[in-house]
C-alpha cells in the first residue's frame, strides 16, 4: 500500500503564489522601513506605499482599457468587412448565384446534364 501523499498541480501553484505574495509583502515592509529610517513619519511612508500601489493599478486599468478598445474595434472592423461578400453581388447575368437554375442559362441543353426531361426540348 502506497501511503505517500502527492501534491497536485493546483496545490503547487497555490504554494508558488503564496511564496510570491510573502516575498512582495516582505519587500513592501522593507521599503516602508527604509523610508522610516530616512526620517519619514510612519503614516507618510504607509501613504506613499499606497499611492504607488494605486498608481500601478491605475496604469494597469489604463492599459486594459486601450487593449479592450482595440479589440472591440478589430471585431467591429471584421464584422463590417465580413458583411459584404461576392455572393451578395449579382453575377454578370444579373441573377443571384445561389438562386440561378442551370436550366435558365443561355446555353442550356439537356444533353449536357442529367436532368429530368425538359418540355422546352423535344427528345430525339
Amino acid at each position: 500500500m502506497n501511503t505517500i501523499t502527492r501534491i497536485s498541480k493546483a496545490e503547487r501553484f497555490g504554494h508558488w503564489l503564496g511564496r510570491g505574495w510573502r516575498g512582495y509583502m516582505r519587500g513592501e515592509r522593507r521599503v516602508s522601513g527604509w523610508l522610516v529610517t530616512q526620517g519619514l513619519p510612519t503614516f507618510i511612508s504607509t501613504a506613499l506605499v499606497w499611492v504607488v500601489k494605486l498608481a500601478v493599478l491605475a496604469g494597469l486599468f489604463y492599459f486594459a482599457f486601450w487593449l479592450a478598445l482595440m479589440l472591440v474595434l478589430a471585431v467591429a472592423t471584421a464584422w463590417v468587412a465580413g458583411g459584404s461578400s461576392e455572393q451578395d453581388e449579382p453575377d454578370f447575368l444579373g441573377s443571384e448565384a445561389e438562386e440561378r437554375d442551370h436550366r435558365e442559362s443561355l446555353f442550356y441543353d439537356p444533353i449536357n446534364y442529367n436532368d429530368d426531361p425538359d418540355p422546352r426540348f423535344e427528345d430525339h
